[in-house]
């Protein structure tokens, strides 16, 4: 199949891409032989062999999910520069008259 000079225009166009006449040409010439090839590749039997949706075969790789133990809520407040009731306390990001604003 032949491709035309006017649809690489109009693919680069899509593309947003700006070509020379002499690239427009070559660039058609690369195109013209990708079809080629594609159409080639049509004509091949492949009526016996197995879809491949990933060229490696992929087995779950997850572990399983266990809940573990996690660091002592002490243990991680010792680097904490000040805390109040259990929680981190860090400077105000918003003013008082932000606050439950959307």
């Amino acid at each position: 199949m032949a491709i035309e000079e006017k649809e690489v225009h109009h693919v680069a166009r899509l593309a947003k891409l700006a070509f020379a006449d002499d690239q427009i040409i070559h660039f058609t010439e690369q195109m013209s032989d990708i079809i080629d090839m594609v159409e080639e590749l049509e004509s091949v039997d492949t009526s016996g062999v197995p879809i491949t949706t990933h060229g490696y075969a992929l087995v779950n790789v997850m572990r399983e999910d266990v809940a573990d133990a996690g660091t002592p809520r002490e243990l991680l407040m010792r680097n904490v520069k000040t805390s109040e009731n259990g929680y981190i306390q860090v400077p105000a990001i918003m003013g008082a008259d932000e606050e439950g604003e959307a």
